[in-house]
């Protein structure tokens, strides 16, 4: 006689927030309904707070819109983007989960090349639950993954790797390019799919994209804040770039791991050219004092949380490229009410991960043979 199917429990079904930024019904769930509907769902709706936002039954999700960030938040509701996808990071604000989840509603389920669905969330959290390489370059990329391992003469002192912070993927179809870009490649297409997941190196930036995005709330989440953006603001379509930027000079600091790579979703719909360079203009020139800025960020012995690291971030910002703008001002002032927001919604319970400013374990234990 055959015996039952014991069910399968997803993995981090209890220890998971997916945050989903929107304006519109949220009928691109239906696809992602088998890897999804296990989980809790944080939807934060934009613009129209009257607006009614219908989400497939048989979700488990709470939606806050406007409305609910100023009554949760009060005055410190200024932090928060309006008409900006970067309102995003009210849910990582408000949840109780140890990871994030967070993707745009114009993103579907992609396919690999034998075409199979790709299931995005399962390989962030592979990701995230195995360790990084930040301090030495593995040229067989992720050596944590199935079939690779470290490569002669990657120290051994290196190999147990940092802890993963952000789990960062990439898109099949429309790429994620900035309005020159889009305005004199408007026909091109992304359909490389490369297999890969990698280490991005201490010290090194990269653009980070918010519509693919996982993340370990609990090693780097108040880092997470995508700035001021949209409705008054001078600039946006930066909010994920820079909260990337951001998280990663304190990763770095903190000897935590960022990757990128797998996996892929299939990003449905083109943004309109011409109002992404209204959006991005001033934020291409800026650029060029920002990311210099970033390159030379470091931080006192004394920030050994995440919290005293982007306070103190907050400092450099006013003080190193308020002279640009003055919207690194008001930028750097709403930093400050983020982490204040972040210990009013999220005391602490236990100490922080202390920093480990080069990353190497004296200790280190002797490889196991495999």
């Amino acid at each position: 006689m055959a015996q039952p199917a014991i069910p399968v429990t997803p993995a981090l079904k209890d220890d998971l927030d997916i945050v989903i930024p929107t304006i519109r019904n949220l009928d691109f769930l239906e696809m992602w309904r088998p890897f999804f509907q296990p989980y809790h769902l944080i939807i934060v709706q934009d613009g129209d707070p009257t607006k009614t936002i219908r989400v497939p039954e048989g979700f488990d999700y709470e939606l806050y819109n406007r409305n609910d960030v100023n009554r949760i938040l009060g005055p410190k509701a200024s932090c928060i983007s309006f008409k900006d996808s970067a309102c995003r990071c009210f849910g990582f604000l408000v949840s109780k989960k140890k990871y994030i989840f967070t993707i745009d509603d114009d993103c579907f389920v992609a396919k690999d090349p034998s075409g199979k669905e790709i299931n995005a969330l399962a390989q962030h959290i592979q990701n995230l639950l195995t360790p990084s390489t930040p301090f030495f370059f593995n040229t067989l990329y992720d050596p944590f993954r199935e079939g690779a391992d470290f490569v002669r003469g990657y120290p051994f002192s290196l190999r147990e790797g940092a802890p993963t912070a952000i789990s960062h993927g990439l898109w099949l179809n429309i790429p994620d390019y900035d309005a020159p870009t889009q305005l004199v490649k408007p026909l091109e297409r992304n359909t490389r799919y490369v297999d890969a997941v990698m280490t991005i190196p201490k010290g090194t930036l990269f653009p980070m994209c918010g519509m693919n995005l996982g993340f370990d709330r609990e090693l780097i989440g108040p880092a997470m804040y995508f700035g001021l953006m949209g409705d008054g603001q001078p600039i946006g379509r930066y909010d994920d770039m820079w909260a990337g930027w951001c998280a990663k000079v304190i990763c770095d600091h903190m000897s935590l791991g960022v990757k990128t790579g797998l996996p892929y979703i299939w990003h449905s719909k083109a943004s309109n050219p011409f109002v992404n360079l209204k959006k991005e203009y001033k934020g291409i020139y800026w650029q060029e004092d920002i990311i210099p800025f970033f390159q030379s960020v470091v931080f006192p012995k004394e920030c050994i949380t995440v919290q005293q690291c982007y306070i103190e971030l907050s400092k450099q910002v006013k003080e190193k490229l308020g002279h640009v703008d003055p919207y690194f001002q008001k930028l750097a002032d709403s930093m400050v009410t983020w982490i204040e927001a972040w210990e009013e919604l999220n005391p602490p319970t236990k100490a922080a991960p202390a920093a480990q400013p080069n990353g190497v374990k004296k200790d280190a234990p002797a490889p196991k043979p495999k």
